[in-house]
């Protein structure tokens, strides 16, 4: 008897992992957090194309000579930075245009890059791929390398029912697996869920920022991930102009993306080019070293003045959006081990 059920049996084992493949699953958040700005009703999070997009993720396939993958720049431990670098790092030893910023909290993006020029995170990954310094390879290449791997066969039948890499599949994977990167426990949201408590210092810390910091850096992604011009003088090796670079309108000169203050401590350095290896560099900035332009942001007319021990507690309070959680998240490692 147990020989005529063993097939059945078989059977029903690979339904059921089917169905938890292809199954849809909610993108977990905090209730404070505003609703996520991508459309998920367009690319439904599905395990299966998730665990895709994470292999493809830290795969150097996806680079001309098969060795940078985009966790060469983006790692787990640091945020999805690549803390040290100031520049990105890419194939044959090149050096690309700007800094690598941080991956998390994708979902309550609209634009992408510093400057603001991919507007969909589904094809972001093209960037990096075509970029001749950084992965240096054209994406109809990658597809011919995908669908010659038994291997990637199989993932791309569970994620799309169909074997076939094609463009689109590989950047909607890659997109599943970045926009479950979600940052949400450090000590500030432990504060807000009414788990933990600020220190004195942390507390007249978080004041300083909301005085100084908050018009930009919005609680609770500490980001409104708009543009601005923070006063910053042009880097004269890379003449970049951000947003300007591809629009070419007055207004977007020195426009650049505004980034979380989430996990500062393991994102250095600091800036779109990576100009500032520690956050004292930052603030001193903002205190002295704010070049006047006709795009400056309304709120860095007046350069930040800080009294006494605001540094110091302006610096404790951010150290409390650091969060080792998601740092130490195995679920976001090569192979979610």
């Amino acid at each position: 008897m147990y020989s005529k059920l063993k097939p059945f049996g078989i059977l029903s084992l690979f339904i059921l992992m089917a169905f938890y493949s292809l199954q849809e699953i909610p993108l977990v958040y905090p209730s404070y957090f505003p609703a996520p700005v991508y459309d998920f009703k367009i690319n439904p999070l599905k395990r299966a194309k998730i665990e895709l997009g994470r292999k493809l993720f830290y795969d150097p396939v996806l680079s001309r000579n098969n060795s940078i993958s985009c966790s060469s720049c983006h790692h787990a431990d640091q945020a999805f930075s690549h803390a040290g670098n100031g520049l990105s790092k890419g194939i044959e030893d090149g050096i690309g245009d700007r800094n690598s910023p941080a991956i998390f909290n994708l979902a309550w993006q609209k634009k992408f890059m510093w400057d603001g020029s991919v507007g969909n995170i589904d094809v972001q990954a093209l960037a990096p791929i075509n970029h001749p310094k950084e992965m240096g390879e054209d994406i109809n290449a990658v597809v011919r390398k995908l669908n010659k791997s038994k291997e990637y066969k199989t993932l791309f039948y569970r994620s799309f029912g169909d074997s076939a890499a094609t463009a689109e599949r590989v950047m909607k994977a890659l997109s599943q697996f970045q926009l479950t990167i979600v940052s949400a426990d450090s000590k500030y949201d432990k504060v807000r869920q009414g788990k933990a408590k600020f220190t004195e210092t942390e507390s007249r810390g978080y004041q300083v920022f909301k005085q100084n910091c908050s018009s930009c850096h919005t609680e609770p992604l500490f980001s409104t991930y708009g543009f601005a011009n923070n006063g910053l003088p042009i880097n004269p090796d890379l003449k970049d102009n951000g947003k300007w670079n591809k629009t070419m309108e007055p207004e977007d000169k020195l426009m650049f993306k505004i980034p979380s203050l989430r996990n500062l401590s393991y994102t250095y350095p600091y800036m779109h080019d990576g100009r500032f290896q520690t956050l004292n560099e930052v603030l001193e900035h903002y205190e002295k070293g704010i070049l006047k332009s006709p795009t400056l942001a309304k709120e860095l007319q007046k350069p930040i003045v800080f009294k006494g021990n605001e540094k110091e507690d302006l610096l404790a309070f951010l150290k409390t959006l650091d969060d080792s959680v998601l740092v130490s998240n195995r679920e976001y490692r090569d192979g979610g081990k």
